[in-house]
């Protein structure tokens, strides 16, 4: 277990904010966990993985929890499936590229995305037609209030499009330490999203698949270890098919992408905030990514106020220009 005290957090979120923390603790056990919450009982708590999906706003006048477990074994397998159990703290792309290398697949198509395997299940994070939900079996957790564990299944989990329960209902009150993926021992290649199939090759194997979806990330997406970032600052919003249909009509263009959804239509953000002419526009020290204007970028010594006065802007001009609300994907603390 590591306890320091006002420290700054700026290695522990890939946006580069530098504030502050009253306490930083990172413990290596389930039990060392429990230790820290029953210590900290009467505080303010905040646990994270990377810092990859949160914008700090200020110092966090609290404690900060972080995980030091990152093993992964297999608990379970047959004839067609492998079931991996991975603790809170690994690194997920570390845990993809090792099971590329074993030819298991499943979530070749989430390679290269930042953040850990517990945050990830909390985002139910996703990329090229594949989410987290996808492959989650079930998720370990403990009560923030007492300690005791629960096991979610992937229904109690109420996974959505970048969403779950650990975001809405049960926000703060468990922290997931381990999570269990059912994946596949034999390939079932995901490639119809975007221009992955043409990248992958004609029968590419598990490893071909994540070494495309790691090409085309680079092409348009930062590298947080370059560039200050969250990844997808915006997520894409989903409108009913006659919203759809007036939009095409207000703009006379039918050729808008689109995504048909189950009781919709998702448009891409990146498309509708190009269209209101933000690619590449800075705010303060802020930006607005050049490659890719779903991503907001930390172009130079950004404050937290330069990146939520950029978001705010662009989601004003969005509304204003096509009426649709874009809302960010990214947790404001």
């Amino acid at each position: 277990m590591t306890i320091k005290e006002n420290i700054s957090l700026l290695p522990y979120n890939t946006f580069r904010m530098d504030v502050k923390a009253k306490i930083f603790a990172e413990y290596s056990s389930v039990e060392e966990l429990r230790e820290l919450l029953t210590r900290y009982k009467d505080e303010r708590l905040l646990h994270i993985g990377q810092g990859s999906n949160l914008l700090f706003t200020q110092d966090f006048d609290g404690v900060v929890l972080h995980s030091a477990m990152r093993r992964a074994r297999c608990v379970s397998e047959d004839a067609d499936y492998v079931w991996i159990e991975a603790e809170n703290g690994l690194v997920l792309d570390e845990l993809i590229d090792q099971l590329c290398d074993m030819g298991i697949s499943g979530m070749e198509n989430l390679s290269h995305i930042p953040g850990e395997v517990g945050a990830s299940a909390v985002q139910n994070v996703g990329a090229y037609g594949v989410e987290a939900k996808d492959v989650i079996e079930t998720v370990r957790t403990v009560a923030v209030a007492d300690g005791k564990e629960r096991v979610f299944t992937n229904a109690e989990c109420r996974y959505g499009y970048r969403d779950s329960i650990f975001k809405n209902e049960l926000r703060g009150q468990y922290i997931i330490t381990h999570v269990v993926y059912r994946l596949n021992k034999h390939l079932k290649a995901q490639l119809d999203y975007g221009n992955l199939r043409g990248e992958a090759g004609q029968h590419p194997t598990v490893t071909d698949i994540r070494e495309a979806v790691i090409r085309i990330r680079r092409q348009k997406l930062p590298e947080v270890s370059e560039t200050g970032s969250a990844g997808s600052f915006f997520k894409n919003p989903i409108i009913s098919h006659e919203a759809y249909e007036r939009l095409t009509r207000q703009i006379r263009d039918d050729r808008i992408p689109h995504f048909e959804q189950e009781g919709g239509v998702k448009i891409p953000a990146a498309w509708l905030i190009e269209q209101c002419g933000w690619k590449g526009r800075t705010l303060g020290g802020a930006q607005c990514y050049e490659k890719q204007p779903l991503v907001l970028v930390n172009r130079n010594n950004a404050t937290p106020e330069d990146i939520v006065n950029l978001a705010a802007a662009i989601c004003k001009d969005v509304k204003d220009r096509f009426g649709i609300d874009i809302h960010p994907e990214v947790n404001y603390i």
